[in-house]
């Protein structure tokens, strides 16, 4: 397996998923969007805004693994959270526009910036809590969509229990098929 193009099969699900998620949100109300229904973050907003700033601290962290990733200097134009819980996009419009330019972002990151080598090497980072880290940066970068499919989980969740279905969630769909064959009692 190809480790850069596995991470770049993993942004378009992210992408794919992002605008089913936000396909579904988009028809909710504000009230809806905003009610305290037990998750994590506590309301579809607060989870949708977690999920995005969990990409901009740690693309801000993956910034700074290589002078080549220029694409990342787009970062500046984004909310700097200061918190996992920050309300970055109270309204929905603005917050969607964003988690589409970021999962652009992601996605030309991986394709133009990263070299296959990168993804074997160490990372230095500080977390919120002040605590400087070395993981290795493949790994971490597998943490990054990991957290994404955890918390859209949660949403798929939400939207479940009000009767809305947000489609098919499996990975499966990015990976190419390389043969399909389909199998008939006459064989």
């Amino acid at each position: 397996m190809n480790v850069k193009n596995h991470f770049i099969l993993m942004s378009y699900h992210n992408t794919r998923m992002n605008k089913q998620i936000y396909s579904v949100a988009q028809n909710l109300s504000k009230e809806a969007l905003n009610e305290n229904r037990g998750a994590f973050f506590k309301s579809i907003i607060g989870t949708l805004n977690h999920i995005l700033i969990g990409d901009l601290i740690w693309l801000t962290r993956f910034s700074q693994f290589s002078e080549r990733y220029t694409t990342l200097h787009r970062l500046s134009n984004f909310p700097s959270p200061k918190r996992l819980d920050d309300i970055l996009y109270s309204d929905f419009h603005p917050l969607q526009a964003t988690r589409k330019e970021v999962d652009s972002l992601i996605g030309s990151w991986l394709k133009s910036d990263t070299e296959e080598g990168d993804f074997d090497n160490q990372l230095q980072y500080t977390n919120s809590q002040g605590v400087i880290s070395r993981r290795d940066f493949g790994e971490l970068i597998s943490h990054l969509f990991n957290h994404q499919t955890h918390h859209r989980g949660q949403l798929t969740t939400l939207f479940s229990q009000m009767q809305y279905d947000v489609g098919p969630t499996d990975f499966l769909l990015e990976i190419p098929d390389t043969h399909t064959y389909i199998y008939t009692k006459s064989e």
